[in-house]
């Protein structure tokens, strides 16, 4: 981004100014947040713990109109340490009620991620078919082992729950899956595969996966391993998710598989890689025409498709049990980055989570690919959208300012046209009483996405946070663009070109943003669309 940019803070060369709502009393029957959900940085439209360390999503599940939320817990301290399962429920997955510890510690180790699902046929034998019971499965991490440099400190686990989730019982047979000697050894997702009728259970295992069969929970089978020779492998394997998805356009069912790795993300430290193929029942393989594109990383260059070219989307995966007749994929990521997740600013509480994501495919001149969108619920949560009337800007406008003890938490969506040849770059710039800016945008010259938080306020905790311009590349077809925005305190979520890119990025300015400013550089755009103010969740 050229220095001209710095200007923007001080001034906007004519502006269309729309004023929040501010009185919230007839738009929600949400009580008034608690003291504790305004500290500072402290987001109002993510799920983020009451207080204390957390990180990857677990266990997501629905059963019985609920949604239910476990995540990697440290109850004791804001920085990571012995791994519990917190839990928080939904019935709209945008508002959340806090729920007891679901999992703790024991003699075998920590609770590391896993996942959940609803036992429907009873083949676990914990419940029966009048009443399913929920299983979790999870990693147990040995301290003692990893201690001793052993290789086997790693394991898998089940516990099971009759009581919707309140409560829940360890299996006496622990672990159903010993590790063989392998050090890496974790975070298993498993689903039901009407196909071959059994549970399948997907892990990570170094630079790979590793995926089991099983029919009742209990009793697991290696049926085959993925991964060694496709993708990225800068960083260690962590927390895959494997799930069937329709994509109409072919009327053909692919198989989706996610994977994160840390570090070896596209614009450093923590990210998710995905894999588009079969699954027959037994292996996972990918399909002739999932061509990755070809990133530059930290380690040189390796080929891997991106599900969010963000910093701070990491360890996401899916909800299990969605209801046929709903049929979506819905995801969820924990929003930071292992880079810098001890250190961030904050102080009762660490981390949030992302907006749930509806993921769909595409097809594309490079096979299948995923697309993503905001849940519907999150719909929500916006007040009184406020129109932008379709314009055409050559320089700046002033979409949205507040009073400087005010911030701005919104929704943008923009729709963009009749891009002049020859134009630099477009987006927005969030801006806030003490001249901290952020910029989000396009750049038509360099054909990728960008996000510039070098200058969006402190980033003193840690030298990798704000050391570069983060990218996504992308090839603008034709002359239209859309972008759909989630802007909360310390976050800012892009959906663009229909879904098909996703950036994900913290900032933490030394005042709350205030004023959301539309740009261009070199050249003119039509842009229309809303802006929609967003209720605090709490």
């Amino acid at each position: 981004m050229s220095n001209r940019f710095t200007g923007i803070v001080f001034c906007a060369i004519f502006a269309i100014v729309f004023t929040q709502c501010q009185d919230m009393s007839n738009e929600t029957e949400t009580m008034a947040a608690p003291e504790l959900y305004q500290e500072r940085h402290r987001p109002q439209v993510h799920f983020s713990p009451k207080e204390k360390w957390m990180n990857d999503p677990n266990g997501m599940v629905f059963f019985e109109g609920e949604y239910h939320l476990f995540y990697q817990y440290y109850p004791d301290s804001t920085v990571w340490g012995p791994m519990h399962w917190g839990h928080a429920i939904s019935t709209d997955l945008v508002h959340w009620e806090h729920l007891p510890i679901a999992l703790y510690p024991d003699s075998l180790g920590y609770i590391f991620s896993g996942s959940a699902v609803v036992d429907w046929k009873n083949t676990s034998g914990f419940g029966s078919e009048e009443n399913p019971p929920l299983i979790a499965i999870f990693t147990y991490h040995d301290m003692e082992g990893e201690r001793a440099k052993t290789s086997t400190f790693q394991s898998q686990a089940i516990a099971y729950s009759n009581d919707k989730g309140r409560t829940w019982i360890k299996y006496e047979g622990n672990p159903v899956i010993p590790n063989p000697g392998i050090r890496d050894f974790r975070d298993p997702k498993v689903i039901w595969d009407e196909n071959s009728e059994q549970w399948v259970m997907v892990f990570a295992a170094q630079d790979q996966v590793k995926i089991y069969g099983s029919k009742d929970l209990k009793e697991w089978q290696h049926l085959s391993d993925f991964g060694k020779e496709y993708g990225s492998h800068a960083g260690v394997w962590e927390c895959p998710d494997l799930f069937p998805l329709y994509l109409e356009e072919e009327d053909k069912t692919y198989w989706v598989l996610l994977l994160s790795i840390n570090p070896g993300g596209p614009n450093g430290g923590s990210a998710t890689q995905y894999f588009i193929g079969d699954f027959d029942g037994k292996r996972f393989t990918l399909d002739d025409r999932f061509q990755p594109q070809v990133d530059k990383m930290e380690s040189g260059e390796e080929q891997a498709v991106w599900l969010d070219y963000g910093r701070d989307n990491y360890a996401g995966v899916t909800w299990s049990d969605i209801p046929e007749e709903d049929g979506r994929r819905i995801f969820i990521g924990w929003m930071s980055n292992w880079d810098y997740a001890r250190l961030v600013p904050t102080e009762a509480w660490r981390s949030a989570m992302t907006l749930p994501r509806n993921l769909t495919l595409e097809a594309t001149e490079s096979g299948p690919r995923l697309r993503q969108a905001w849940v519907r619920e999150v719909d929500k949560l916006e007040i009184e959208s406020k129109t932008l009337a379709n314009q055409t800007v050559e320089d700046t406008i002033n979409l949205l300012t507040q009073a400087q003890e005010e911030a701005v938490e919104a929704r943008l969506k923009l729709q963009f046209r009749s891009i002049s040849a020859g134009i630099t770059s477009f987006g927005i710039m969030l801006v806030s009483a003490q001249e901290d800016y952020y910029t989000l945008g396009y750049d038509a010259s360099k054909q990728h996405f960008f996000s510039d938080r070098r200058s969006a306020g402190d980033h003193s905790f840690s030298e990798k946070f704000a050391s570069a311009i983060h990218t996504a590349p992308y090839k603008l077809k034709g002359e239209e663009m859309d972008f759909d925005i989630i802007i909360d305190r310390s976050s800012v979520e892009l959906l663009a070109a229909n879904g098909a890119v996703a950036l994900t990025d913290l900032v933490f300015p030394k005042m709350d943003f205030h004023k959301i400013i539309f740009f261009t550089d070199d050249g003119s755009v039509e842009v229309s669309g809303t802006i929609s103010p967003l209720q605090s969740i709490w």
